[in-house]
Parts: structure tokens; C-alpha cells; sequence
């Protein structure tokens, strides 16, 4: 399985993203629009715009709320011609966002425990599973019900390739170059070692977005990707 680098557009205006994705260059073809941009730096337009000029566009939204509510958004987001869109990965709303994908390329990943999460935080939020317990709940729910992929901490990528199979896509965020700072994540890994384990896309935002030469830490990171043994 080869694997792909999502590159993060966490900055705050359509014209420091825009700025980003030139510098890369064709570099990259993927690219993370979350809640910063989206909501703050005219996100869906910037997208758009994106999946016209033919790069991939990954919608990191995490849609939660009742059935309908997700089918229809899930189904919005699928006419742009995003390549992904994240959901929580609750049973319902997993159920309700393949329904809304149904007939388009749109990949919906399930989202399991986020990567700034421990047991600890686990706990505190009502869940009687350590992080890991909860993260093999949600996947083996995902599988089952036929997303196309999962969000997981590169720590649990081992475990839930095992559950998933290879058909599912692993996306895993927390992505540090060697030498890097973990900043606010609590569960990191460097590239060669998430590609080891089996994740299929790494997403990867402040250590190129605030690079001084973007194009040049992407790739490095797609070189250190390529010493992971799902790539040798």
C-alpha cells in the first residue's frame, strides 16, 4: 500500500493558505482544510477552488448530529468534489455519512480518539475504556459499517490495520519529522515510523506550513516517509 502526505492548511486567511499551496508547488496533491480556515479564512471557497485547479481536497470537519443533519452535510460536502471528510465515529453518524457519500468519490473517515487525547482524558470525558479500548471500538464499528477510512493516533495504526484490514485507509494526524517539536499532541510519531506501523496518509501541518521553505520540509518528510518498510 503506497502511502500519501496530507499537508495541514491550519493558517487563518485564504491568502496565507493560498501562499502555502504555491510554494509546495506540485509537491503536494493534498491538501487538510479544518476549522481555522474553513470557518474563519473562506475555507469551502478556497476548496473549491482547489479541486478546480486539480488538487484533492480533505474537509477535516468531524460532523456529529442527528441522522439527517449528517446525511445531508456529508452529501454538500460530496458535491464539491472533496476527496475526504472526516465524521466522530458514533455508529449513527458513520451510518448517516455513508448514506450521504453514496454514488460519489468521497472518502468518509471515521474519527476514533484524537491525538491530543490519553487515558486520562479518556476517562474524564464518561468513557470506561482506556484510549486504545476506544479506539479498537471504533474501528472494528467503522469496518462494519463500510467507511472508507479512520483517524487514529499513529501509536494505534498497528492495532487497527489489524482490525480494518487493508482496504480502509488509516489517516493519521500527530506527524512529526524527526527532531521536531510534539506541541500539542500527546501521541506522535515521525513519518518512517507511522508508515511502518501501516498508516496510509500522514497528515502534516505546522512543520511545513511555518517552514521557511515549505516546499523543501515536504520533502524532506516524503523521504523519511519512504524509508517505512509499507514503502521499501
Amino acid at each position: 500500500m503506497g502511502a500519501h502526505l496530507i499537508v495541514g492548511l491550519d493558517v487563518d486567511t485564504r491568502g496565507e493558505a493560498e501562499a502555502v499551496v504555491e510554494a509546495l508547488g506540485e509537491t503536494v496533491s493534498l491538501y487538510k482544510i479544518g476549522y481555522q480556515l474553513f470557518y474563519g479564512g473562506d475555507g469551502l471557497a478556497l476548496g473549491k477552488a482547489l479541486i478546480a485547479a486539480g488538487k484533492q481536497v480533505f474537509f477535516d470537519l468531524k460532523l456529529l448530529d442527528i441522522d439527517n443533519t449528517v446525511e445531508k452535510g456529508v452529501a454538500a460536502v460530496a458535491g464539491t468534489g472533496a476527496a475526504m471528510l472526516t465524521v466522530h465515529a458514533y455508529p449513527k453518524a458513520m451510518k448517516a455519512a455513508v448514506r450521504g457519500a453514496e454514488g460519489s468519490g468521497l472518502t468518509v473517515l471515521g474519527v476514533t480518539v484524537l491525538t491530543s487525547m490519553d487515558d486520562a482524558d479518556v476517562a474524564e470525558a464518561g468513557y470506561g475504556r482506556d484510549a486504545a479500548g476506544l479506539v479498537m471500538l471504533r474501528a472494528a464499528q467503522a469496518r462494519d459499517i463500510g467507511v472508507g477510512g479512520v483517524v487514529a493516533s499513529a501509536h494505534e495504526a498497528e492495532m487497527v490495520r489489524g482490525i480494518v484490514g487493508e482496504r480502509l485507509a488509516i489517516v493519521t494526524p500527530g506527524i512529526r519529522p524527526s527532531g521536531s517539536a510534539a506541541g500539542d499532541q500527546k501521541r506522535v510519531m515521525t513519518p518512517r515510523e507511522a508508515i511502518a506501523a501501516g498508516a496510509s496518509h500522514l497528515v502534516v501541518a505546522r512543520p511545513i506550513v511555518a517552514a521557511s521553505d515549505p516546499a523543501a520540509a515536504a520533502r524532506a518528510i516524503l523521504d523519511e516517509m519512504s524509508g517505512g518498510t509499507r514503502l521499501a
